[in-house]
């Protein structure tokens, strides 16, 4: 990125116009963790490209909800049930109304993630959570040696030019779910590595080594 053009890579607002169909390697992981047949509520759904995987693939019965008006329109076109509006305040779903609640990518983005957490618990039993892990390995090398706001996990964006608005490590996420009642963590998962070696220490050591952590928790049955 050039000094003379600081915000040519800017994400703090995500057009979807030139972007329809977006197939993230995390899709597989999320997609195998939804039973067959279940009621899913995508939040921050983006182009919808997920909720179509879900739908087509899991036979389940799916809804979103995304802020910016151009990823609402692409998954209208995709035919996807999915209303526009912010997921980090009080949801217009009743509650128990889905099996899942998914937010993938987006709770680094929104800025009230612990009311997103307590919407999640209220609506879905299951709630699926990916987020990029700021206490990655090569973030934490970044920071030491360059002194500055590593720009790996930003994904090449600057500190002042993303929508990242909450960098967070695998042990926040942790920390965050222990405050909201009534959650219970029932399993972490990532994209897989190919080396066996590095996949040992992503397991030894997710909050190291786990690039886009996937957890799923459960809503405890004394607080249903």
């Amino acid at each position: 990125m050039s000094i003379d053009d600081p915000f040519k890579n800017d994400n703090r607002q995500y057009d979807f116009t030139h972007h329809p169909d977006d197939h993230r390697k995390e899709f597989s992981i999320i997609s195998e963790l939804i039973p067959h047949g279940s009621k899913v509520i995508d939040l921050g759904c983006g182009n919808g490209t997920l909720l179509l995987r879900l739908q087509k693939e899991r036979t389940a019965s799916v809804k979103g909800m995304e802020l910016t008006t151009s990823g609402v329109e692409m998954c209208r076109r995709k035919n996807l049930d999915v209303i526009q509006g912010r997921i980090d305040e009080h949801l217009p779903f009743e509650d128990n109304s889905f099996d899942y609640a998914v937010c993938n990518v987006t709770i680094q983005m929104v800025m009230y993630p612990e009311v997103l957490l307590q919407e999640m618990k209220r609506i879905a039993r299951y709630q699926v959570i990916s987020f990029p892990n700021f206490a990655f390995y090569r973030n934490r090398l970044e920071f030491i040696l360059r002194g500055a706001m590593p720009t790996h996990m930003l994904f090449d964006y600057r500190w002042y030019t993303t929508g990242h608005i909450h960098q967070l490590s695998l042990r926040d996420f942790r920390y965050l779910v222990q405050s909201v009642d009534g959650l219970t963590e029932r399993g972490i998962y990532t994209i897989p590595a190919q080396n066996p070696i590095k996949q040992f220490f992503i397991q030894q050591f997710p909050n190291l080594f786990m690039l886009l952590p996937i957890v799923i928790l459960e809503t405890t049955e004394c607080v249903r």
